[in-house]
């Protein structure tokens, strides 16, 4: 048998995938079979000050847009959530998808200020077709450059051997995402970095595609132009409710500014990443890059930014825990802030932080507590401070399917609501009104109905 680093190669060639993916994945999978483990502990970085503040900038001078292109990434298919297609068709508000109003933001963005303003999806191998499809209703989206590229995908490894994993009942599970950081080498490989820059665009604003809050904002286009930098990442305050996940940091050997995941912190450095009064800052994954400066480091490179690695445990069928255990190699695309010397973090308000990750957010979101205006910007209600808290019972609720057959008739009233939290299997009917704190419990099998016109009162 063939080692396992020279059979993953052979599988990524036989599935004719790029030499700069290639080499990519060889590059990580050395540093795995190395022992290495990703771990960045607190011994080796510091803490992030103050920052400039978005909401401080000045408005004008935006002719830096018309060389701006605005990119999402798009190739989640909201499998938590039990669905099988792209996550961002999805329907989110007033009968729009994700898709739908990420590109009606663009389309008001572009008549407003005069610019090409460029919408360029990243896809995946899995929400590649019915994206496009989907975007085919929209005439005058395309402009210079194409509408989407690919990003790549990896062999899962097997953790007792370091083979890449062989499963005949499903050959599509012998493959993963190699995580968002796989965006600079999917720009290379697919040549759009190039079409970018050959067609004058010089800036790129990247964000996620289940994040409505990430609408390009004019004064941080001119901002980062001016300021001249290679990379700048969005960062918001970090709550109790962040204290688990990644955060910003400063290299202490080099003064670098760096992204800490919670998957590279030792054990023992837990409570360092969890003390939000110590590290305040968290990453939005909403990035401005300069294309000049990516392309350079990427030349310097030989086409592998050497991003830090994250290890990811599996099963190579994530829905079956009997199946074998796989490594997933990934990397963040926020940490290429550690790559580029003169990278930037600046501070933003937290809606620009909004991603529905489960129904639980998306059940919010089609509340009338949120708001879409004529610009398409998903926005609290004005007489709301912050977001419902919103609890449902993860055994009724988790997946979409069940989502949508206790809600049939669409979400309640929730912009009068403080807190929701439903225990066991209640079915809500039309224009239920939730008020203040609301605890619905029901015990047993039998459902329990809203009835329609409900008013709920903690």
């Amino acid at each position: 048998m063939p080692d396992g680093l020279t059979a993953s190669l052979e599988k990524m060639r036989d599935a004719h995938l790029p030499d700069l993916a290639i080499d990519t994945f060889r590059h990580y999978y050395e540093r795995l079979s190395a022992g290495e483990t990703g771990m960045l502990p607190e011994s080796d970085i510091e803490p992030v000050g103050d920052l400039v503040d978005a909401e401080d900038l000045p408005e004008g001078g935006e002719e830096a847009l018309d060389r701006t292109v605005i990119v999402k990434l798009n190739g989640g298919l909201g499998t938590s959530m039990g669905m099988t297609r792209a996550k961002s068709l999805l329907e989110v508000k007033e009968g729009l998808t994700f898709l739908d109003i990420t590109v009606r933001q663009a389309l008001e963005l572009r008549k407003r200020h005069d610019a090409r303003l460029p919408l360029v999806l990243m896809n995946s191998f899995a929400t590649r077709d019915d994206t496009l499809a989907a975007l085919a209703g929209y005439d005058d989206l395309e402009v210079d450059v194409p509408l989407d590229f690919l990003q790549g995908r990896v062999p899962k490894i097997r953790t007792d051997d370091l083979q890449p994993v062989d499963w005949p009942d499903n050959p599509r599970q012998e493959w993963a995402p190699p995580g968002h950081g796989d965006i600079y080498t999917a720009l290379v490989t697919s040549g759009t970095l190039e079409a970018l820059l050959d067609a004058g665009y010089e800036y790129a604003f990247v964000s996620n595609s289940d994040n409505l809050g990430a609408v390009l904002d004019p004064r941080m286009v001119v901002w980062f132009a001016a300021e001249e930098l290679p990379f700048a990442m969005e960062v918001t305050e970090r709550t109790e409710a962040d204290k688990k996940g990644g955060h910003l940091a400063r290299r202490r050997d080099d003064g670098r500014l760096v992204l800490r995941e919670t998957a590279q912190t030792p054990d023992e450095d837990l409570d360092s990443l969890q003390d939000t009064s110590r590290h305040r800052w968290m990453n939005t994954n909403n990035l401005w890059i300069n294309l000049h400066a990516l392309r350079e480091a990427l030349d310097e490179r030989d086409g592998v930014l050497g991003l830090p690695m994250i290890v990811n445990r599996k099963t190579v069928d994530p829905g079956d825990k009997s199946t074998p255990e796989v490594f997933q190699l990934e990397t963040a695309m926020g940490a290429a802030i550690g790559v580029f010397e003169r990278a930037a973090a600046i501070r933003v308000p937290r809606r620009r932080f909004a991603p529905v990750k489960t129904t639980e957010d998306l059940l919010g979101v089609r509340s009338d507590a949120y708001l879409l205006t004529e610009a398409f910007h998903v926005q609290l209600a004005p007489e709301r401070d912050g977001p419902p808290v919103i609890d449902l019972d993860s055994d009724y609720f988790k997946l979409m399917r069940d989502f949508d057959a206790r809600f049939p008739a669409g979400a309640p009233s929730l912009v009068e609501c403080e807190r929701l939290t439903v225990e066991g299997d209640v079915a809500f009917g039309r224009d239920v009104v939730v008020r203040g704190t609301v605890k619905v419990t029901q015990e047993g099998d039998e459902q329990l109905k809203i009835e329609d016109g409900a008013v709920l009162e903690g």
